[in-house]
């Protein structure tokens, strides 16, 4: 008796959810968009999108090089954390010359820099890296 009772409500319970397939997509030739426009009812965005033939507002896409001030990046981090101290670069122009080996070969000026200090110097954060 007591199984006939488990079957019979969970039948009912499975009947009782389920809905036809007329019900859920009509035969009678509608449209996905006329069943959209009636699922959809008032809302508020459908309508406005809606007036005027218009679908979407253009984006106001902000340039790269505006968002990269804006964006925290690891070496944006750093920096503002440990910055540099001041390590003055030396500026130097090597004119035109010849090597000096048994074959002399000509080389063209170039410039190149050098740094003061032999190796980068890191302030510690909270430590002042401008003059007074």
């Amino acid at each position: 008796m007591k199984a006939l009772y488990c079957i019979m409500m969970s039948a009912l319970l499975i009947t009782g959810c389920t809905t036809s397939t007329e019900e859920l997509l009509p035969a009678n030739g509608s449209t996905m968009r006329d069943i959209w426009d009636k699922g959809a009812g008032n809302n508020d965005l459908h309508l406005y999108r809606s007036q005027q033939g218009r679908t979407l507002d253009p984006v106001d896409y902000i340039p790269n090089t505006e968002q990269r001030a804006y964006t925290r990046t690891a070496e944006n981090e750093i920096n503002n954390l440990f910055p540099r101290l001041p390590n003055p670069d030396l500026i130097m122009y090597v004119y035109p010359h010849q090597t000096r080996s048994g074959e002399p070969l000509s080389i063209p000026g170039y410039s190149t820099v050098l740094p003061f200090y032999g190796r980068v110097q890191y302030a510690q954060p909270g430590d002042r890296t401008r003059g007074l």
